[in-house]
Parts: structure tokens; C-alpha cells; sequence
């Protein structure tokens, strides 16, 4: 799978047993719909999907998605600031580089093992 970035291949890796797909040369991580309720340890896909809001009128550019190549929404986090790139078919999230991280510290369920875990694999 290419970045939907950068283009570069990425890279599997396993974060707390969950498969991301990882851009060695941005830093972004893919997440495969359902793998952020897995980070979270979450089994309510829609109280997820409800933390996310469409964010229309950006100039960031839309990416696509890197399975079907459609171009991807913009949603924020529980107003939180974080934008990241939806699939319109629900493919997965792509997080840009530190974005995850801010996530994963922004939410409520943050699960400290996985943020210094993050941490180790991609530096601070």
C-alpha cells in the first residue's frame, strides 16, 4: 500500500497488536477501519464515529484513500483541532505525522502504554 501522502510504500507494524500501515519517509500512519476501536479498546464503533465531525471550506489538500482511491473528508476530533482524512467508503483514517499521538492524548480513554509506546516507535 502506497502513502496517500507522500506515495511511498509503507510499512506494516504492530502496535499493541493492532496492524498499522506506516509511512517510513512522513511519518503518517493508516489505520484500516475498526483499528482505532482496537487502539482505544473499544467495542463501540459509533460512539468512535460520533467523535468525529465533517470539517468543510480547508485549503489542505484532500488525499485519497489508498484503497479505493477516492478523496478522502476532512473530520475533526471532539473539536479538539485535529483534523485527520476519513475514507468516504470507511476504508480507514490517515493520520498525518504526531497526529495519532495527539489523539490518543486528546481523548478521554487515552491509554498510556500506547502513547509511550508510540513514543519509542516513533520519537517524540
Amino acid at each position: 500500500m502506497n502513502c496517500p501522502a507522500c506515495k511511498n510504500p509503507m510499512i506494516i507494524l504492530e502496535l499493541n497488536q493492532v496492524e498499522i500501515d506506516y509511512c517510513s519517509l512522513c511519518k503518517g500512519i493508516w489505520l484500516d477501519n475498526g483499528e482505532l476501536e482496537l487502539i482505544f479498546s473499544s467495542s463501540d464503533r459509533k460512539e468512535i464515529a460520533k467523535s468525529f465531525s465533517l470539517k468543510d471550506n480547508l485549503t489542505e489538500e484532500k488525499r485519497r484513500c489508498p484503497n479505493c482511491k477516492k478523496k478522502m473528508e476532512k473530520v475533526e476530533f471532539e473539536n479538539t483541532g485535529i483534523i485527520v482524512d476519513k475514507c468516504v467508503n470507511n476504508h480507514g483514517l490517515w493520520f498525518d505525522n504526531g497526529e495519532l499521538r495527539s489523539l490518543l492524548k486528546s481523548a478521554e480513554q487515552t491509554n498510556n502504554k500506547m502513547i509511550e509506546q508510540l513514543k519509542e516507535i516513533f520519537g517524540e
